[in-house]
């Protein structure tokens, strides 16, 4: 049962990285700030779904890698055709 929402994709990658316990505790907080938000500003949840979620977190990813490459005087340059979409 996969969620294909942004909150579904946060519980996917930190249960990979952590495991189900802490995932489901991270999960839960992220409904609660989601909740306090919604009712401290009157507006409903808007959810940007799970693939708005994994293109900000590729674009981390690049940023730190590039950060880490950049350390060590390396520089990434992409390759168009390995390129995920």
């Amino acid at each position: 049962r996969n969620c294909d929402c942004a909150l579904g994709a946060f519980y996917r990658r930190i249960k990979a990285r952590h495991g189900a316990p802490k995932a489901v505790t991270a999960t839960a907080r992220k409904i609660a700030v989601i909740v306090y938000h919604m009712l401290k500003d009157h507006q409903p949840y808007h959810d940007p779904g799970a693939s708005y979620y994994q293109e900000r977190f590729q674009e981390r990813l690049i940023r730190k890698l590039q950060r880490q490459a950049k350390e060590l005087g390396l520089c990434l340059l992409p390759d168009p055709e390995l390129a995920v979409s």
